[in-house]
């Protein structure tokens, strides 16, 4: 039988301003340690520490644009696009312009704090 996942849990964000992250599937919300999924709100000038997770993050921007960068320079992911972050890899995203962003995120395995490694600010 198919399981009901009535109503997300908001997550605090990590970042220079308050971002939205709703849970809908995660460790948080669901108790699951196989898969993460979020909804995103970062408002314009958002940014937060770099990162080298150990899962991967599929993004996929439903409005306005998320900058992601990563040690070759940045990728403007504007909304009807998706970018792949692959495991081991550093990265920052970031919501440089008018409006910010939202967006859905899916991490495989689930986000977890303990594992993806934020830079020291």
């Amino acid at each position: 039988m198919p399981t009901l996942v009535p109503q997300p849990t908001r997550i605090t964000a990590a970042g220079n301003k308050p971002k939205l992250i709703d849970e809908y599937i995660g460790r948080v919300n669901t108790k699951s340690g196989g898969v993460s999924v979020a909804h995103m709100r970062s408002p314009q000038g958002w940014e937060e520490p770099g990162q080298t997770p150990e899962f991967d993050e599929f993004t996929v921007v439903l409005k306005g644009q998320l900058r992601v960068y990563h040690h070759g320079g940045y990728l403007d992911v504007s909304a009807g696009q998706a970018v792949v972050a692959h495991r081991g890899e550093w990265i920052r995203y970031s919501t440089p312009a008018a409006g910010g962003a939202e967006y859905i995120a899916v991490c495989l395995p689930a986000f977890a704090m303990d594992t993806v490694h934020r830079d020291e600010r």
